[in-house]
């Protein structure tokens, strides 16, 4: 196994529950000290810096307790987890208020255990990637943010789609992000000197689309003092994007099926036809398919446009990007503002991940520029957010959530309810015990 670089701290004073921690967690990867009570535990912490503690609730002398108020006083970016055999749902209380993350009656399997290590952890790195000012975008992304799988496979077709001069189509909802990869494919091809000349369609009227997009001789119709080139000249020997090409009325899809199979556009006005060098980029937020099966889009037209085609995820489904992006745009607006970027609470931040985010990365940097520029102090607090964000954080439940999701959390409340009695919660949910920790893997 790959070694890990996060440091634990394992603090109790049984040297045969050191012992078997220790062994557990270094076989996982991860770098491993022990304490066996929290003086000893509080100096180690003093002299070396320390990712996550696991400590025993019932100590002598000093508890658990008494070292979670002092790592959250002295050491905020440190993680807790409390482990304890008199689990009951006061403690778990007054350690979650104290500061633990984590809260893990005895007898756990390795499993529970690594589980619970691996969130308390991501979250120590989630809260580090919002407070981190650098930008996360590697050299070729053009201003794409992600590191997530969904992203990652985003960033490959656009490597496979740049050295092709094929007609690209680009699908995904309102809001994700497709001119920004019609412009990462046009400027890692072959055409990136020459011009990039993005059209929404649904903006211009249809009674003036192929005017601008063919261009119009001197009087083509009255107001034509001149002749002016239209977008498909303007981005010869380039790209030209057609942003929601869905919108375009039956008769312009007609003119734009005849220019992909002719290469040639025909001013308003004109009689001869002009031989155009242009690669096409078309993008929808609707099911193209969909919309032949209805009649509203020329069947013909689709299977023209979707040579290849990019299918952009929604936020929703690379949650684990958006610490990322709210560090970017925070960073971003803050800049603007000459002014240091806000620190977002934990609760906050969770609420963000949670939240389905129907208007995706738009909707995300608008809230974060609202965010900075109206919220003056230094921690953007969960009361701060928009009133369905702030329901969503108060009633426990996340808008438009998946039904595993939504089973997930209500198994989680149960098992709280009981102070972590698995037993006590199979039986209360109807399951057996290997079937709720089944349930639980992350």
């Amino acid at each position: 196994m790959a070694a890990r670089k996060n440091s634990i701290l394992v603090v109790d004073d049984t040297p045969t529950a050191l012992e078997v921690l220790e062994r557990n967690l270094t076989i996982e990867g991860y770098r491993v000290t022990t304490a066996p009570g929290v003086v000893d535990a509080v100096r180690i912490l003093e002299s070396s810096p320390i990712d996550l503690v696991i400590t025993d609730y019932k100590m002598p002398r000093s508890n658990g307790l008494d070292l979670i108020r002092h790592i959250r006083e002295n050491w905020h970016d440190t993680e807790v987890i409390m482990i304890t055999g008199y689990a009951s749902v006061k403690g778990a209380v007054e350690a979650v208020k104290m500061g633990a993350e984590e809260y893990l009656p005895k007898p756990f399997t390795d499993e529970e255990l690594f589980a619970a290590v691996e969130r308390a952890l991501n979250k120590q790195q989630l809260r580090k990637s919002v407070l981190d000012r650098q930008p996360h975008e590697g050299p070729d992304s053009y201003g794409i943010l992600g590191k997530t799988k969904a992203i990652r496979k985003v960033f490959a077709d656009i490597e496979k789609a740049a050295v092709s001069n094929a007609t690209l189509l680009v699908l995904g909802e309102s809001g994700t992000g497709k001119e920004l990869v019609a412009r990462a494919v046009h400027y890692s091809s072959s055409r990136a000197s020459s011009p990039f000349v993005p059209v929404n369609c649904g903006a211009i009227p249809e009674k003036l689309l192929e005017s601008e997009l063919f261009g119009y001789t001197k009087g083509a119709f009255t107001g034509a003092l001149e002749s002016r080139a239209g977008f498909f000249q303007t981005a010869d020997g380039g790209t030209i994007f057609l942003d929601e090409v869905n919108e375009m009325s039956p008769a312009m899809q007609v003119k734009l099926l005849r220019v992909l199979q002719d290469k040639q556009v025909c001013m308003v006005g004109a009689r001869r036809t002009q031989q155009i060098d242009v690669r096409i980029i078309a993008s929808s937020n609707k099911d193209l398919l969909s919309l032949v099966r209805k009649g509203s889009f020329r069947e013909d037209l689709f299977f023209r446009l979707n040579v290849i085609s990019i299918k952009i995820p929604p936020l929703r489904e690379r949650r684990d990007d958006i610490a990322l992006l709210i560090a970017h745009f925070a960073a971003k607006f803050a800049d603007e503002l000459e002014k240091t970027p806000p620190a977002f609470s934990d609760d906050t931040l969770q609420v963000l991940i949670n939240y389905a985010w129907p208007g995706n990365i738009r909707e995300l940097e608008n809230l974060v520029q609202r965010l900075v520029v109206m919220t003056e102090d230094k921690i953007i607090k969960i009361p701060d957010l928009p009133s369905i964000m702030r329901f969503s954080a108060m009633s426990g439940t996340v808008p438009l959530r998946s039904l595993a999701e939504e089973e997930e959390a209500y198994i989680r409340m149960v098992l709280a309810s009981v102070g972590g009695n698995k037993s006590r919660a199979a039986e209360i949910l109807r399951i057996d015990r290997k079937t709720l920790r089944d349930k639980l893997k992350p």
